[in-house]
C-alpha cells in the first residue's frame, strides 16, 4: 500500500465522506475501537480492505449505517425480535447477523448468505456514514492479528500510507468491539461477546437467544474475530486466572525466578510486583479492564517487553468479552491457579 494519509478533525468529516463515495479508504472512531471504512456497495473498495489489513479475504466485514430504515437493503428477513433489539440497542455497540439480499457484494461477506449489520452511536462516525453512501464496510482499523486500535497514536502506527483518511476524534469508550449476534435462525446466537451481553439481550427477547459457550474451532467464519488470531501484542502473553491473591503470588514466582527478562504485568487489583520491568494497572472492574486492554496491550510493545503476565479473574457481563480478547492475545496459554 502507498497511499498519501490525511490526518484531519472531525470538523472536516466531509472530505472523508466524499472519498469513500470516490473509493477511498476512511479510518474513523467509533465507541468501540477505531474503524477502517470503505464503500460497502463498491466491490473492489472492501477489497482494498483486505489488503491494507493484510486480513484473510474469508474473514466477513461488518456493514455500518446511520439509518435504521437503510437495514431493508441489505436484510432480506427482519426477526420482530431483532426490531426489538434494535429500539433498545441501536445505535449503541451491538452488530445482527440478518440473511442478506442478493444486492450485498460476496467482498463484504466472504460469500456467505449473511450481512453482519451496526449502527455505531460515535457522532463521527455517524455523519461520516449519512454524507457518503450510507453503508460503510469496517473492521478494526489494525494491521490483522495485532490488537485494535483505540487512541490515534496506534492508528497511526498501523494504518499511514494504507489509507486515504485518518479522523483524529475522541470516541472509543468501550474499548473493545462490538457484541456479534446471529439474528439469522430460529434462535438467536452471540456469535462474539462485547458490551451488550447476554443478559442483557436475554432481558428483552427472553428465551429467543440460546445460552451457549462462544463459537470455538471454527472453519467459516460468520464474523469477525471467530477464526483468526486475533488481538496479538509482539510480546508473549500469558494469562494468569484466579483470585486476587493466588495470581498475585503464582506471578511473583515467576519474578523471583527470572533470568533478566523485561517482563511486564497487566495488573488487576494488585501492587505488588515491584521486581517486575514495567507494571500496566488494567484498572478496578472489567468495565476498565475492557476499555484499557488493548492500549495496554501496545503499550507494552512501546515499552519493549518480553514477556507478558495478564492477571485476570473469571467474571460475568463484560467480564466475558474481556475473557475473549484476552485470552486469544494470550493464544490459548492459559494458566489456572
Amino acid at each position: 500500500m502507498n497511499r498519501e494519509t490525511k490526518i484531519i478533525s472531525s470538523e472536516n468529516v466531509i472530505d472523508a465522506a466524499n472519498s469513500i463515495k470516490c473509493g477511498g479508504l476512511v479510518v474513523f472512531p467509533t465507541e468501540t475501537v477505531y474503524g477502517l471504512g470503505a464503500d460497502a456497495l463498491n466491490p473492489k473498495a472492501c477489497m482494498d480492505i483486505f489488503k491494507a489489513k493484510g486480513r484473510p479475504a474469508d474473514n466477513p466485514l461488518i456493514v455500518h449505517i446511520a439509518d435504521v430504515g437503510s437495514l431493508k437493503d441489505l436484510a432480506k428477513e427482519i426477526p420482530d425480535e431483532a426490531k426489538v433489539l434494535m429500539d433498545r440497542f441501536w445505535p449503541g455497540p451491538l452488530t445482527m447477523i440478518f440473511k442478506k439480499k442478493d444486492s450485498v457484494c460476496d467482498t463484504v461477506t466472504a460469500g456467505l448468505k449473511t450481512v453482519a449489520v451496526r449502527f455505531p452511536s460515535n457522532e463521527t462516525a455517524i455523519e461520516l456514514i449519512k454524507n457518503s453512501t450510507g453503508f460503510i464496510a469496517a473492521p478494526s482499523a489494525n494491521l490483522s492479528g495485532s490488537p485494535s486500535p483505540t487512541s490515534i497514536v496506534h492508528v497511526t502506527d498501523d494504518m499511514m500510507g494504507r489509507v486515504d483518511y485518518i479522523i483524529d476524534d475522541e470516541g472509543c469508550e468501550i474499548g473493545i468491539e462490538s457484541t456479534v449476534l446471529d439474528v439469522s435462525g430460529d434462535v438467536f446466537k452471540i456469535l462474539r461477546p462485547g458490551a451488550v451481553t447476554f443478559d442483557d439481550i436475554h432481558n428483552v427477547i427472553g428465551d429467543k437467544i440460546e445460552d451457549i459457550p462462544v463459537a470455538k474451532n471454527v472453519s467459516v467464519p460468520q464474523c469477525p474475530g471467530m477464526k483468526y488470531t486475533h488481538y496479538s501484542p509482539k510480546a508473549d502473553v500469558t494469562v494468569v486466572c484466579g483470585s486476587n491473591e493466588a495470581t498475585s503470588e503464582y506471578i511473583l514466582n515467576i519474578l523471583r525466578s527470572n533470568n533478566n527478562e523485561k517482563i511486564g504485568i497487566l495488573s488487576y487489583g494488585s501492587d505488588l510486583f515491584d521486581d517486575a520491568y514495567c507494571v500496566i494497572d488494567a484498572g478496578c472492574d472489567m468495565r476498565e479492564y475492557a476499555k484499557g486492554l488493548y492500549y495496554n496491550l501496545r503499550e507494552f510493545d512501546r515499552l519493549g517487553v518480553d514477556k507478558i503476565y495478564a492477571q485476570f479473574c473469571l467474571e460475568e457481563g463484560i467480564g466475558i468479552a474481556v475473557k475473549n480478547r484476552l485470552f486469544k492475545s494470550a493464544g490459548n496459554d492459559i494458566i489456572y491457579v
